[in-house]
């Protein structure tokens, strides 16, 4: 088990680093877009280190704003309020004895006023943390269930997978603001002069890019981080309770649901313990979806409940 978290670590480090290198590489291509002449298409090693550069600060500077407030970002969009100790006592009493076998602090505990069951975590480390549970799934599941979920997050912030979603999501978001910005202003945009055609290259050139990281290249870098992770958080959370039965029982009721999470957005759905669209998508999704499929983690548990290796 300790192994396979290392190296999930591993690997974790290595597709972040590859994103980095793909910011990197669109600054690259905009840097040749920008300073080709037209005849003789020759090009400018300035322009082209600059153009690197650019996209290389702004990825920076999107992590470490994630670090510093994504957390909250996450929180505030998806309408999450501070769980009543009082009016939430069983909820943050699994918590805290999670924590305690878990060996880091108790996370801030957080409730959705939403009828779809899930729950996610967040945070920058262990000792930044949060868990968030709806209150659909605070109504249908009972307590051996719910520590089971909750085991689950509690994997999540000890594993660091919550940090890392945290980033990729940023750096996600922030190339679908930029796409989003540029094709804007390419609408209103009426350049005349001699290189007028080259500005409009650029334009679409930085469009077109950051289009493919935000819609392609973006999701299928969340999915490769996502998939494992959310498997290893449930052999993780079983382990933790010493009772899979619990997770499996309430990943069945999961599976049984049809209410759409309202307070979701693609950015966040990949931190849900059920992914918020996997019931209500289209085939295009389910191309990019971040979890297995609840069937195949069910059976996981069940294997892991009758003693069977896995």
């Amino acid at each position: 088990m300790y192994s396979q978290i290392a190296r999930n670590k591993r690997r974790s480090i290595i597709v972040v680093f590859i994103f980095l290198l793909v910011w990197i590489g669109i600054g690259a291509l905009l840097g040749v877009v920008f300073s080709a002449p037209p005849v003789t298409g020759s090009v400018d090693s300035g322009a082209v280190i600059y153009g690197m550069v650019v996209t290389g600060v702004l990825a920076l500077l999107a992590i470490l704003w994630a670090l510093a407030a994504g957390t909250k970002l996450v929180l505030a969009v998806s309408s999450a309020h501070p769980a009543d100790p009082q009016q939430y006592l069983q909820l943050h009493n699994i918590v805290e004895t999670l924590a305690i076998g878990e060996g880091i602090p108790k996370p801030a505990v957080y409730v959705i006023d939403d009828p779809s069951p899930n729950a996610f975590a967040t945070g920058v480390s262990p000792r930044r943390a949060a868990i968030s549970v709806t209150t659909g799934l605070l109504r249908i599941m009972n307590r051996e269930e719910l520590e089971g979920v909750l085991s689950h997050e509690m994997s999540h912030i000890k594993n660091y997978d919550v940090r890392l979603l945290l980033i990729v999501s940023t750096l996600i978001g922030l190339a679908g603001i930029i796409a989003s910005l540029v094709w804007r202003s390419a609408f209103y945009m009426r350049p005349r002069g001699r290189d007028s055609g080259q500005i409009m290259l650029l334009v679409f050139a930085v469009g077109i890019l950051f289009s493919i990281v935000a819609v392609i290249v973006g999701p299928l870098i969340k999915l490769a981080l996502s998939r494992s992770r959310e498997s290893l958080a449930d052999v993780s959370g079983a382990e933790l309770t010493r009772n899979p039965v619990g997770l499996m029982h309430a990943l069945r009721k999961l599976e049984q649901n049809d209410k759409p999470f309202a307070k979701f957005n693609h950015a966040t759905a990949a931190m849900c313990i059920d992914d918020p669209l996997q019931h209500h998508a289209t085939w295009f999704h389910r191309l990019f979806a971040t979890h297995p499929p609840l069937e195949d983690r069910i059976a996981v548990l069940q294997k892991i409940a009758s003693g069977q290796s896995i």
